[in-house]
């Protein structure tokens, strides 16, 4: 268990300000040329977007924030090593029940349906 305190900061500085800004603008970049290059390949334009996303990532990645974001994103890396999955047995028996459990369910509530429908009609045609 983590037992760092974090002591909320005050704002943004000016520096992070500015690369969340250019962080912003590449994305930007990138979806705007997708528009605008409509006569290049659609393959080529999509390489541009992820460029242009990847570019913002890796400059809000050098702000403070892009710090916490990395640092709790190592941890729950560390923390998915803990986890105890369920075995392929395991994970096909659950979907079973759920799949009984909804089918049961969505009867009875067809059930419900057509009795309040019959309901209906039937203080309807008085």
């Amino acid at each position: 268990m983590n037992s760092k305190v974090e002591q909320p900061g005050s704002s943004a500085s000016g520096g992070d300000i500015v690369k969340y800004v250019l962080a912003l603008a590449l994305v930007a970049a990138g979806v705007f040329a997708f528009y605008w290059f409509s006569d290049w390949a659609t393959v080529l334009r999509g390489l541009v977007v992820a460029a242009g996303l990847i570019a913002g990532a890796v400059v809000f990645l050098t702000t403070a924030k892009g710090a916490q974001t990395r640092e709790f994103l190592s941890e729950s890396r560390f923390e998915l090593r803990k986890v105890v999955w369920p075995t392929r047995q395991e994970a096909l028996r659950t979907t079973w029940v759920v799949m009984i459990a909804v089918l049961i369910l969505s009867l009875i509530l067809a059930g419900f349906d057509v009795v309040i429908q019959w309901a209906v009609k039937f203080l309807l045609q008085r």
